[in-house]
């Protein structure tokens, strides 16, 4: 029996007056968070004193007397606000141990919250609950202090819920997200009759062993004339007025929508190769160190390689198939044909080999070499870590190609 945590996200509908109040709500809780930091640094900075998390929590009730307004909140989540505030100090001191052990990295304080800084609250166990509305369908939330608000359950919730969020958006969007946990028995790895190697790059998203090249869709390059001119209106708005208002909003709803397009190409996609195959190989890429590049760092962002991998992990774990990850070293130099390494600069697109007059494309070259590297280490404790074990070397497999929707 294993445990998988999983985040159900739904759209609340709201009326005006509902959404004013959760604003309140919202402001009301970054209040306290930004009273409780205050607290903790004066502590800290004067006497290097620490206070504990429950010590502020106890402070609670005191509080409600001096500001009345917080009577309107949920007790449990004013309680969370502690809590937040507690992981941001913890993770803080974390920082200056790895510090002084020779990081030069620089700590960084917690900070103040300020207005878009601040966008969401938690009802960490109860205060929450789904009802039945019109035409029986559980389309209505109940929030203790807030009343019924209407949302859409577009996918059913399965397993047992633990942890409401209501989040805001910087498009004045509200949602509430359900954290669960689902208790289940993980079944048997499947058969393995489909394999494949894939090769991350830029000219294209991926690149299959089999040949099959996958286009890098580029979301952000495609709307970067409509951003750079809706960013230029918005700097000659007058500052604190409401046509700068309705400005950021544009801004914000474009930044959402290249956001959502990348997610549901990368979702659809990993989908993709968890139901057609049943073991899976690609590179462990260090994205954070291809970063530095300068120029090619918000072409690799755009991409968002690590978003995808860490999808097709997920999924892979809980359809029970195979994923291994190699090192990516010398995987394009290596000719996948004799073994030879051919030194090529990123310019040359063709991998053309001098010994065994091999000539294919450089990426399928790679991906090739990447599914060799993971069959020929079968066995060894790398491997096994991911669970392959006796893996046969020949594996007859069917041709699948990815079609696009």
């Amino acid at each position: 029996m294993a445990t998988f945590r999983k985040t159900y996200k739904y759209r609340l509908y709201l009326t005006k007056r509902q959404q004013d109040i959760l604003e309140k709500q919202l402001s009301l809780c970054r209040w306290l968070y930004n009273h409780f930091l205050e607290e903790r640094r004066a502590l800290y900075e004067k006497n290097k004193t620490k206070i504990s998390c429950y010590d502020q929590i106890k402070k609670i009730p005191k509080l409600k007397k001096e500001k009345t307004e917080l009577r309107k909140v949920y007790s449990q989540t004013l309680q969370d606000v502690a809590r937040r505030l507690d992981k941001a100090f913890q993770n803080f001191f974390r920082r200056v141990k790895e510090n002084k052990r020779g990081k030069k990295k620089k700590p960084g304080y917690p900070r103040f919250k300020a207005y878009w800084r601040y966008d969401s609250f938690t009802y960490p166990q109860t205060g929450f609950e789904l009802k039945k509305g019109l035409g029986k369908k559980n389309n209505i939330l109940y929030l203790s202090k807030m009343g019924s608000l209407k949302i859409k359950l577009h996918r059913p919730i399965k397993g047992n819920v633990k942890i409401l969020t209501i989040r805001r958006t910087r498009t004045n969007k509200w949602y509430a997200c359900f954290a669960v946990e689902i208790n289940k028995e993980i079944p048997e790895k499947k058969e393995i009759k489909n394999i494949v190697g894939i090769d991350m790059g830029l000219n294209n998203f991926l690149t299959t062993d089999k040949g099959e090249k996958i286009k890098n869709q580029k979301y952000l390059k495609k709307s970067e004339e409509k951003l750079s001119k809706l960013q230029r209106w918005h700097s000659r708005k007058k500052l604190k007025g409401k046509n700068r208002s309705k400005s950021r909003v544009k801004i914000a709803r474009l930044h959402e929508k290249i956001t959502n397009q990348r997610l549901d190409f990368l979702h659809k996609l990993s989908r993709h190769f968890v139901k057609n195959f049943q073991f899976i190989v690609f590179e462990k890429l260090n994205i954070k160190g291809m970063t530095k590049n300068r120029y090619l760092a918000k072409s690799i962002v755009d991409t968002s390689w690590a978003y995808f991998l860490q999808m097709l992990r997920y999924k892979a774990e809980e359809a029970s198939v195979w994923v291994v990850e190699v090192d990516p070293k010398n995987t394009s130099q290596v000719c996948s044909g004799c073994g030879n390494i051919v030194p090529k600069t990123l310019a040359q697109r063709k991998h053309k080999c001098p010994k065994c007059e091999l000539t294919i494309d450089r990426d399928v070259n790679a991906a090739k070499n990447i599914l060799q590297l993971a069959l020929n280490t079968v066995g060894t404790t790398g491997i096994n870590a991911c669970g392959v074990e006796g893996l046969p070397l020949t594996v007859k497999q069917e041709a699948t190609y990815f079609t696009r929707w």
